[in-house]
């Protein structure tokens, strides 16, 4: 028989209790985090992560991520972490990053058929934070059947998953929506297995390199990647036109110059009227000059 505890609010001794003893015991626990509702296991329980895949009706090969409460923990499970991929943890570590890592070979759990891997994410949400920090790391995914909608309220996933959990945390709705976003840490450049709630503009901001789902990679700068010779040498040639045109038309415009400059000085007159000299007619008006300018430059939890 399920229990539903409130996991809002000043008065959470009862939830933590219920649902570490829960935990303990081999059973299951659904509580809020900051994108969906999640259904957690104890990770080094091979029969409560069992138990988690069939309440899901989910295979093993599609092994749940592990929930940890803080950044830390994160070298205690997971090796190999490149400092690309440890960037962005740290960046958006609590929140709806989960990173995909070579899993510590020493650790005695079993997720399912998870390749030597392990999928970690720390929540931003401050009373399961505090929930993991008792129970240790969990095998959490989404609160919901297989192929239903992750649920954004506890009744949803009661509804869902019925008797199968032991123990139910009701913390609201999940005003987040999203699943988090999944980025595979397991060789030198990040690459994005699903986008969620962080996108991959966001990603890019602290890490440039990353790759997306489709594999394509962040565009060059002009000082990432210098232009290629055969554009140099039209650079160079363009260059080098511009400057026999416009000496051309310097040409040109001097030598208009001097006819109108002759001309006034045919129809200037030799003598002067009165105290004042006599001013020449205005010359014609210069011809325009050309001028040039040089260019300005993210499983289902």
């Amino acid at each position: 028989m399920s229990e539903r505890f409130d996991f809002t609010g000043d008065e959470l001794a009862p939830a933590y209790r219920a649902a570490v003893d829960a935990i303990e015991a081999g059973d299951l626990v659904v509580f809020p985090t900051d994108t969906v509702y999640g259904l957690a296991a104890d990770a080094f329980k091979a029969d409560a992560v069992q138990r988690l895949l069939d309440a899901k009706g989910r295979g093993r090969d599609v092994p749940p991520p592990v929930l940890i409460s803080v950044v830390e923990s994160l070298d205690a499970l997971a090796t190999d972490v490149p400092d690309n991929g440890r960037k962005l943890c740290e960046e958006f570590w609590p929140g709806p990053l989960t990173v995909i890592c070579h899993a510590q070979t020493s650790l005695m759990w079993d997720l399912g058929e998870t390749q030597g891997t392990v999928a970690l994410r720390v929540p931003a949400h401050e009373n399961t934070r505090e929930l993991l920090s008792r129970t240790g790391p969990l095998a959490v995914s989404a609160a919901n059947r297989s192929g239903r909608p992750a649920a954004l309220d506890v009744y949803d996933a009661e509804e869902q998953l019925g008797d199968s959990v032991a123990v139910y945390l009701d913390g609201g709705e999940a005003t987040a929506g999203e699943p988090s976003t999944i980025v595979d840490l397991t060789t030198d450049t990040p690459r994005v297995v699903r986008v969620g709630a962080i996108s991959l503009e966001q990603l890019r901001a602290i890490v440039p390199e990353v790759v997306g789902e489709s594999g394509d990679s962040a565009e060059p700068t002009p000082e990432q990647s210098p232009e290629p010779e055969d554009k140099l040498d039209e650079k160079a040639d363009e260059k080098a036109e511009d400057k026999v045109e416009d000496k051309a038309e310097d040409k040109a415009e001097d030598k208009a110059e001097d006819k109108v400059e002759d001309k006034v000085d045919e129809e200037k007159p030799d003598e002067t009227v009165g105290d004042e000299p006599t001013e020449a007619p205005a010359a014609a008006s210069k011809q325009n000059e050309a001028q040039t300018t040089d260019p300005d430059v993210r499983p289902g939890d």
